[in-house]
């Protein structure tokens, strides 16, 4: 089920009003609702899948379960070797088995052999690398005794399954959202009308920004060919814009959704276009996934400890890792392995934390300054989403090397000013509220209602007007 579909539009209130009205005496019962109700969003889209997703969380509530009754050593490394196995397992069958036999295949024309490997028609369940790395999470967090293994079964299966951020995130560690879920909710107003807008300004970023950006985008990359360099450049900028407003769009709308059921989620995005340099983007990207393998794979491997040689190695593998879990194909492991190169010399100099927190310069030179350093680094970025999004690494190659060949300097050939207009007033308005968790937070303290209506009508008038139908979200397929 999409965010942006009239079903959703239907099954929100739907379970809203079961949730606050109908099931409000028992929070058993909300949680039950929650279950039944997540297992029918995600079942909208494919059921034959629910029972992977059933079997995926059964594994890590019994896993769980088995941690509480021992404090062998073995017996626990065993338990969290199984729940490793079975979600690695399943991840590495559905999205990745293809991928290495076509590989392993490949290989062997180097020595000027065949081999006719046959390929599986398996189809990629939606969400999985999501929901597998949630439930990982309490694996690991329990064995490590960072948290108490659970005996609330529908509790566990309310976490694995929550129907806002189970196809595309956040991706929630258990220590944050497990315990939400047993806890009383008291529906308190003002959460609910801040995730109502949170969830307003996330269809504004996918369906205005995101959908009408994909528009040129897909249609310079699928034909790049015809067009000179600068139109190239034109469409790797537009794509950047398009999978920032749709994948920060889910997001927006996830945690907001979740609001209105009293649960909180973690901050996934955080203006990352106005970063300084490729740390800071990637402490503003995708914050979920970036903070998870930092733990769960970074320190791990010895972080930045130890020898030059073993810290350029543990980023390298940080990068790839990232960048293959987006996908089996080689263009998402050229992409981490590049912004790999692009992090290093940060990291080697040592200046990896040198811009936290938003720069408060109020003098000119230190503002451009920074304004420059934010447009290197986006177009370090841009550069990198050529590999993202095109087909395969020839795509991506040929496509840079007709964007470097002298057409480049030539006026682009597309040049839509509406969409153009609508991305320069994005970047305003975010740049204003670049310091707040997302652009209308807490909108009542500093805008009088009149003005706040109008805003709320503008937003909503211009998801309907600008509408481009119904398009998926990008991280779907991953």
């Amino acid at each position: 089920m999409l965010f942006n579909s009239i079903e959703f539009a239907l099954f929100l209130p739907i379970v809203f009003i079961l949730y606050w009205f109908v099931c409000n005496k028992d929070i058993k019962v909300q949680n039950t609702l929650l279950v039944l109700a997540s297992y029918v969003f995600y079942g909208w889209w494919n059921w034959t899948f629910l029972g992977l997703i059933l079997f995926s969380s059964l594994v890590d509530y019994s896993v769980g379960i088995g941690f509480s009754k021992t404090n062998s050593i073995e017996k626990r490394k065993g338990l969290l070797l199984l729940s490793i196995l079975v979600n690695l397992g399943l991840l590495f069958y559905f999205k990745y088995f293809n991928f290495f036999i076509e590989s392993f295949s490949r290989s062997f024309t180097f020595f000027g052999k065949t081999i006719n490997a046959q390929r599986l028609n398996i189809i990629l369940p939606v969400g999985i690398s999501f929901y597998t790395f949630q439930t990982l999470s309490y694996s690991i967090d329990v064995y490590k005794r960072k948290l108490e293994p659970t005996k609330n079964k529908t509790a566990f299966l309310a976490y694995v399954s929550f129907f806002p951020q189970l196809v595309a995130g956040p991706i929630e560690r258990a220590t944050n959202l497990l315990p939400q879920f047993y806890k009383k909710r008291e529906f308190k107003y003002q959460k609910a009308v801040e995730g109502l807008r949170q969830i307003i300004w996330g269809l504004f970023k996918k369906v205005v920004i995101a959908d009408n950006c994909a528009i040129y985008a897909n249609d310079v990359f699928n034909n790049y060919q015809d067009y000179n360099g600068s139109t190239l450049i034109l469409g790797a900028v537009f794509f950047a814009f398009q999978i920032y407003g749709d994948f920060s769009g889910y997001s927006d709308i996830a945690i907001g959704t979740s609001r209105l059921f009293g649960f909180n989620l973690m901050q996934n995005f955080s203006f990352p276009y106005f970063s300084r340099d490729i740390s800071e983007f990637w402490r503003r990207w995708h914050i979920s996934l970036s903070t998870w393998f930092r733990d769960y794979l970074y320190i791990p491997l010895g972080g930045s400890r130890g020898s030059l040689g073993l810290k350029i190695r543990n980023v390298f593998i940080i990068f790839i890792v990232s960048g293959f879990w987006h996908g089996a194909n080689w263009t998402y492991i050229i992409w981490g392995a590049l912004n790999a190169i692009y992090f290093l010399p940060i990291f080697l100099l040592n200046k990896n934390r040198v811009n936290l927190e938003f720069s408060n310069n109020l003098n000119v030179l230190g503002t451009l300054k920074d304004i420059g350093k934010m447009i290197f680094t986006f177009s370090l970025t841009t550069f990198a989403w050529i590999f993202f999004r095109a087909e395969s690494v020839c795509h991506a190659l040929s496509y840079i090397s007709k964007l470097f060949s002298p057409s480049l300097f030539s006026i682009p050939e597309v040049v839509p000013i509406k969409i153009i207009g609508i991305c320069c007033i994005f970047i305003l308005i975010e740049w204003k509220n670049k310091t707040k968790e997302h652009v209308l937070q807490n909108l009542q303290e500093k805008v009088s209602a009149p003005l706040r209506w109008l805003i709320y009508f503008i937003l909503v008038y211009s998801i309907i007007m600008l509408s481009e139908g119904k398009q998926e979200f990008i991280y779907f397929q991953f």
